[in-house]
């Protein structure tokens, strides 16, 4: 069995924003679209604060509430864990928008460009039609998976075979990999570390885990 997950180390996140530069990049979102972003969070008294960098985005959950409250089966969890969207089968009802508790998901109806109505050359060349009047999300570069996959690459191990927002981080605070492998890096760095999940009190499972301490 296989478990894809996102393991982030909080100690490490600078809070440069290169993951959410290089999910940009690599899945070609419009303004206003950002699959992968980072919370900056203060907390404390002062003297006595904390800040925080605390990457997210779609958690791909054990039990997705996006996929239950999908008319069309468009939003599917594939066996390995990953959340995808089938955009030939979504009607953009967006139901899956309102039932993500991590508000993950974005639906645009009409093309959009970062100067108005004048596209530049790389948005004439990557301009998806099939994105338009549909709802989007992170899918942890699942073509970059099954690409690898099919090549002999280790999702994980491989950068071909990773999420971009993994590969491209520069502090090493995101970590992808099987965490049913006991010998993975995510899974060896879940053992050793103290994590929580996001909102996992509503039973969603979620598939990132935030390393806060090391284990005593």
């Amino acid at each position: 069995m296989t478990r894809y997950a996102m393991v982030v180390d909080l100690r490490r996140c600078v809070g440069c924003q290169t993951c959410t530069a290089a999910c940009r990049h690599t899945n070609a979102t419009p303004p206003g679209v950002q699959w992968r972003w980072v919370l900056d969070v203060e907390a404390g008294d002062y003297p006595d604060v904390s800040r925080t960098f605390l990457p997210v985005g779609c958690q791909h959950c054990e039990e997705p509430p996006c996929e239950a409250v999908c008319p069309t089966t468009a939003t599917r969890k594939r066996d390995d864990g990953i959340v995808t969207i089938d955009y030939d089968l979504c009607i953009g009802c967006a139901y899956c928008s309102v039932a993500c508790p991590y508000f993950a998901r974005y639906k645009v109806t009409e093309r959009q460009n970062a100067f108005g109505d004048r596209a530049i050359p790389n948005e004439d060349k990557r301009a998806d039609p099939g994105k338009i009047g549909v709802a989007t999300k992170c899918t942890f570069c699942v073509d970059r998976i099954d690409d690898g996959l099919a090549k002999g690459l280790k999702p994980g191990v491989d950068p071909d075979a990773t999420p971009a927002c993994a590969n491209a981080c520069i502090a090493g605070a995101l970590v992808f990999g099987d965490i049913e492998d006991p010998n993975s890096r995510a899974s060896q760095l879940l053992r050793e570390n103290e994590s929580f999940r996001m909102h996992e009190e509503l039973g969603t499972g979620p598939g990132f885990y935030y390393l806060w301490d090391k284990k005593q």
